[in-house]
């Protein structure tokens, strides 16, 4: 025997519009048919579910350092770091996204912060994840027992199912930024979660200036023979300010000298990679460095899949679709899907270290482009 459920969620209306069949009796009786089944036909939903571009459910939205920071020192004083919440972490919810924790549909952005001799304990996750960090420094992140210093513009890779622990070794509170690809995981049911010991060994507390994995990894171009499988994801697990910072001004002086080496007139621009292989240093996540001379402006460009950005350092004029903001150090926003995007830099000595618009870029590029689904368009 077969029961038909007694409340169905899909509910059909007949409406009289163009492409629509003629609504009657029949229609009618047949819609309600569909409903009792779980059925949904095509032509009620195609505009929706087949529309000529991307629609995403994001919206452009820009988040204040300052007032993020602010409540993370707040939620530092009476919110504690354990099991339960696990980590002080403070997630993005764009506007558009029905109040869900998320930055775009596929890219979770958080600030965590970290109290002075603050621990925050073991754990691990399928979701790949990084670290950003736009100032401070004094907490190390232990990945597999590898002590990483955390220093200002520093980027930090962890692929996921890695067991990992964060310390603040110092007498000072700290921030930084988080990404994941926590929404994309959830949508499509793959997540796995673990806890792992509540303290971390006396050899894992150690401060070393570089980590293991600087040791072995950090060599441009060189690989090292002793390196057999490599699991996914970059064996990298910092990446360092200070070669970032070198890459963005050569090539903004060999544009100066008439060699070329920038995007575009005073975009100078790298892509963070796995050394092991040249991929990018997540599977699922893309992460990119940019500098924007002073008084230069980039062209708009529109790409499916979506981004969030921070600002390193300077100022500028950001627009995303038809909405425009300031920005100045610290300062985050989306770049949803599709959407066209460019920023002018107004950045000078008094604001910015370089002189000019530092912005560091994370995007799900990697899942859009195994899928075949990436597409690109300058606009102009």
């Amino acid at each position: 025997m077969t029961s038909t459920p007694a409340r169905t969620p899909v509910r059909l209306a007949a409406v009289d519009a163009p492409d629509q069949p003629a609504v009657t009796p029949a229609l009618e009786s047949l819609y309600r048919g569909f409903e009792q089944e779980l059925l949904v036909p095509l032509w009620t939903e195609i505009g929706d579910l087949m529309p000529g571009h991307p629609r995403s459910r994001a919206v452009p939205h820009r988040w204040r350092w300052a007032n993020l920071l602010r409540l993370a020192e707040q939620a530092g004083e009476i919110v504690p770091v354990g099991r339960g919440g696990e980590r002080r972490a403070i997630a993005l919810a764009n506007p558009g996204l029905g109040g869900r924790p998320f930055a775009t549909p596929t890219l979770w952005a958080a600030i965590q912060y970290l109290m002075p001799g603050e621990d925050a304990p073991e754990h691990r996750h399928t979701q790949n994840a990084f670290r950003f960090v736009v100032e401070g420094s004094g907490v190390w992140t232990v990945v597999g027992g590898d002590a990483v210093p955390m220093r200002r513009g520093d980027f930090l890779p962890q692929a996921g199912w890695n067991w990992h622990a964060h310390h603040n070794a110092t007498r000072e509170p700290m921030a930084w930024l988080d990404g994941l690809d926590i929404p994309f995981q959830y949508g499509i049911d793959a997540q796995f979660f673990e806890f792992g010991r509540e303290e971390i060994s006396a050899d894992e507390r150690t401060t070393p200036e570089r980590s293991r994995a600087e040791r072995l990894w950090a060599h441009p171009g060189l690989r090292p023979l002793s390196a057999g499988t490599v699991a996914p994801g970059s064996p990298l697990l910092a990446y360092k300010w200070e070669h970032t910072d070198a890459a963005l001004r050569d090539q903004l002086q060999l544009e100066k000298e008439g060699y070329g080496g920038t995007v575009e007139p005073g975009h100078a621009a790298v892509r963070f990679s796995n050394p092991h292989n040249g991929s990018d240093v997540l599977p699922t996540i893309r992460a990119e460095f940019h500098r924007v001379a002073r008084g230069a402006e980039t062209a708009p460009v529109r790409e499916t899949g979506s981004s969030v950005c921070q600002v390193f350092d300077g100022s500028g004029t950001v627009t995303v679709g038809d909405i425009s903001w300031t920005v100045t150090r610290g300062d985050l926003f989306v770049v949803p899907s599709w959407q066209p995007f460019s920023v002018k830099s107004e950045s000078g000595a008094t604001d910015s270290d370089s002189g000019a618009l530092d912005l560091f870029r994370f995007s799900d590029a990697p899942v859009f482009e195994a899928l075949h689904l990436d597409r690109q368009e300058t606009l102009r």
